[in-house]
């Protein structure tokens, strides 16, 4: 089979994984106090760029049937996505630790962002949340001006929703996936799945 067609379905595997992992849990894939075993998953970028694809299009899915609508499958979705670039280049970096350090971008992207997210559209003031992503295609100058209305990184609500889904993460990240990224670097058959 060509190269190139491996890594599609590789990278389509991963996001069928992913998407099933999320939704079979469902209930403690979503919401503040969760844990996403899926996102063990977010450590395989660390060894390949197609990777990074199967995880992102694995959380879009996911994000679909997400209780928090479509704000959840563009910004959680995105979230994943910048987590699983970083690992990307950390896997490329030389870095002493590199390995250790490969499950941190999806702790601290998500604990943040999601943190975020469910902390002003659940909890806090999700009427101007959700005028203000209205705003971003309809009347972009108010942007800018809804957002600073309805959210505060100040405010303990964001700092406790974050705390909660960075310890979701941790549970998945290093708990589950740090071993899963191991096990595939210390397995030259498995690791030569995720050559570039």
């Amino acid at each position: 089979m060509n190269k190139s067609i491996n890594k599609m379905v590789y990278a389509a595997l991963i996001a069928a994984v992913y998407a099933s992992l999320t939704l079979v849990l469902a209930p403690i894939s979503y919401g503040p106090l969760q844990v996403r075993i899926a996102e063990a998953l977010t450590v395989l970028p660390f060894f390949s760029s197609f990777s990074l694809w199967g995880v992102f299009i694995g959380c879009l899915v996911s994000n679909i049937f997400s209780p928090y609508g479509i704000i959840d499958l563009l910004i959680g979705s995105s979230a994943t996505l910048i987590a699983a670039v970083m690992t990307y280049y950390i896997g490329r970096s030389s870095f002493k630790y590199k390995k250790l350090l490969a499950p941190l971008p999806p702790i601290i992207v998500n604990a943040i962002i999601i943190g975020f997210l469910i902390s002003s559209v659940v909890v806090t003031n999700p009427v101007p949340v959700r005028e203000a992503l209205a705003a971003l295609f309809t009347n972009p100058s108010r942007f800018k001006e809804l957002m600073s209305i309805s959210l505060s990184y100040s405010s303990p609500i964001f700092w406790t929703t974050a705390l909660w889904v960075g310890l979701g993460q941790c549970i998945s990240c290093y708990i589950i996936g740090y071993p899963l990224l191991r096990m595939v670097d210390k397995n030259p058959q498995l690791k030569k799945y995720f050559k570039n």
